[in-house]
């Protein structure tokens, strides 16, 4: 087995091991390219079919270009879409700078849909090397009835082995492509050939590298416009995969504060 083949295997153990311990259970689709891998993931999982609902938690502030994709694939992976919508960005913490203010509205959003469904588990596409607060993060990590994270009190996960403790109102997160780099991502996806936005290919010297709301999220120089070019630009590059998500250029504790009470 090659790294890929590895990382491949060691998402699907998770996915058959939340499928099998946690019920009901939702995969998030945020339409970008790790929520893509999943969900293909997913269908490799269960023989070609996913075999619980995606959800997607809907700002109406995606690019026409993601519910378009949205649109398309729901219908040719055959996917059980719940979707759900978020609050106002006036009822979101006002001491939160703009930005992950308006991010804030996800965290709401995906907390009214996992009690609307009840739901026990809720599998995210969140990666270690994505942001120093995703880092800190379990395989399988325990939500509190208000749904926030106890960052101090999580439990070991040694040999493959994951708790799935339960309480009532509670639920668990399982992140499936945890030990997943974003260059791992780009190839497996060259690899497996899976479908994606074209947002993330460059187009006039720019192309958009993290997919989000269209108003907190820019594009970053790059002439990379196929799978391949992209690869080789990700094998050069210092520039951070967030380098075009406002608010990641706030203050520095915002994303975790998200985090911690329940963001993506």
């Amino acid at each position: 087995m090659d790294h890929l083949d590895q990382l491949e295997a060691q998402s699907v153990f998770i996915l058959r091991e939340a499928y099998r311990k946690l019920k009901p259970l939702a995969m998030l689709w945020s339409l970008g390219k790790d929520s893509n891998v999943m969900v293909w993931l997913a269908r490799k999982a269960f023989m070609g079919r996913v075999p619980f609902p995606v959800m997607h938690v809907d700002t109406e502030k995606k690019f026409p270009e993601m519910y378009a994709f949205r649109d398309e694939y729901t219908k040719k992976w055959n996917l059980d879409l719940l979707l759900g919508y978020c609050p106002p960005v006036e009822e979101m913490d006002p001491t939160l700078p703009p930005a992950a203010r308006s991010a804030a509205r996800k965290t709401a959003g995906l907390a009214s849909m996992i009690e609307k469904n009840k739901l026990q588990g809720v599998i995210a596409g969140i990666r270690r090397d994505e942001q120093g607060t995703r880092a800190k993060e379990r395989v399988f990590s325990p939500r509190g009835a208000s749904h926030k994270w106890d960052i101090r009190n999580q439990p070991p996960e040694f040999w493959d082995q994951y708790a799935t403790p339960h309480e009532e109102g509670m639920h668990i997160r399982v992140h499936p492509l945890l030990s997943w780099r974003e260059i791992d991502i780009w190839r497996y996806i060259e690899r497996e050939n899976i479908p994606l936005v074209d947002l993330y290919f460059a187009k006039n010297g720019k192309r958009y590298r993290s997919l989000g709301d269209s108003d907190i999220t820019f594009p970053v120089e790059s002439n990379a416009s196929t799978v391949a070019e992209v690869i080789a630009e990700l094998e050069t590059t210092k520039t951070s995969e967030r380098a075009g998500r406002a608010m990641d250029h706030e203050s520095e504790d915002a994303f975790e504060r998200l985090r911690v009470a329940g963001y993506l």
